[in-house]
């Protein structure tokens, strides 16, 4: 790994470390997103109904920023890949693409459920 590969790593190390903190603060607004729940759900609450709502949509629309980068960092590398490669490499690379754009796509789908859902029949999570 050359100088500028191992700058380049760094950087994406720091965006990564970026991205966990991130997730902290998901976690901690999913379960305050869960107390309205709650609280819809025991006394009939109509403002934590709609409270919950707008919590997940800002929750899905966070995490589908997120995966489209992670979407787009693995179609560059998908991009950067060269005859030299290696098979494993290759293949290992396209999957993590297909992988990337996957969970994109599910994010991308949990947030229109999100919005479409007013009633809150179907229950979204993600892992």
């Amino acid at each position: 790994m050359d100088y500028n590969e191992k700058i380049d790593k760094l950087k994406d190390l720091k965006i990564e470390e970026f991205v966990w903190i991130i997730y902290i603060g998901i976690i901690i607004f999913s379960f305050y997103s869960n107390s309205l729940e709650r609280k819809y759900i025991l006394y009939n609450d109509m403002k934590s109904k709609e409270k919950y709502r707008v919590t997940l949509i800002i929750i899905f629309s966070i995490l589908c920023i997120i995966y489209y980068y992670f979407l787009k960092d693995s179609y560059e590398s998908v991009q950067e890949l060269n005859i030299f490669d290696t098979l494993n490499k290759k293949n290992l690379t396209y999957l993590s693409f297909l992988a990337s754009l996957l969970i994109f796509i599910s994010g991308v789908i949990f947030l229109y459920i999100a919005f479409s859902d007013e009633s809150l029949d179907v229950e979204i999570a993600f892992n």
